[in-house]
């Protein structure tokens, strides 16, 4: 049997060697940096407590199920909707670096227009490359429902004016 620490030691790897990644998924799925950070976050730790097993098995995979179904729990049960305060937050301005990446904000516009579903799949399939199998697997989907998911959110992003104006930028 391992020891306590061993076992975090190789989950603070894991976490180390891929948190930009799963992050990067989170806010692709989310569509909110901060709100991803949070998912993200709670997943880890919901994994930290499987760690025994999930490490055998496939820890990128788990997480990646449990970004999913964590932000539709999210939705399930109101989270991130805004609330009414009485006062107004204090804002601080931040440089906004979107410029450094050409057309992210077009993508997030356009991921945003797409089901849950279709979101899903999209991010799973082209940004993680996983395959269809893959990917019904996580969802718990049949393949073709992948397939026919995938083609149709293709043709929504085909189509979008989001993509349409950063394309003409990018010219």
């Amino acid at each position: 049997m391992r020891t306590p620490s061993s076992v975090e030691d190789e989950f603070t790897v894991f976490v180390t060697a891929n948190y930009g990644r799963l992050l990067h998924v989170a806010d692709l799925i989310v569509g909110d940096a901060g709100r991803a950070e949070e998912l993200l976050q709670t997943v880890l730790t919901r994994t930290f407590l499987r760690w025994s097993e999930v490490r055998q098995d496939n820890p990128l995979g788990y997480v990646r199920a449990g970004l999913v179904n964590g932000r539709t729990d999210w939705l399930r049960r109101g989270f991130g909707r805004e609330q009414p305060t009485e006062t107004m937050p204090a804002v601080s301005l931040v440089p906004d670096h979107s410029e450094q990446v050409v057309g992210r904000d077009a993508v997030q516009r356009a991921l945003a227009a797409l089901t849950r579903r279709e979101r899903a799949v999209i991010v799973l399939r082209y940004y993680e490359d996983l395959s269809e199998a893959e990917i019904a697997r996580i969802l718990d989907i049949a393949a073709g429902t992948v397939k026919s998911t995938c083609a149709r959110a293709l043709v929504k992003l085909r189509v979008s004016p989001d993509l349409a104006l950063s394309e003409e930028a990018l010219s």
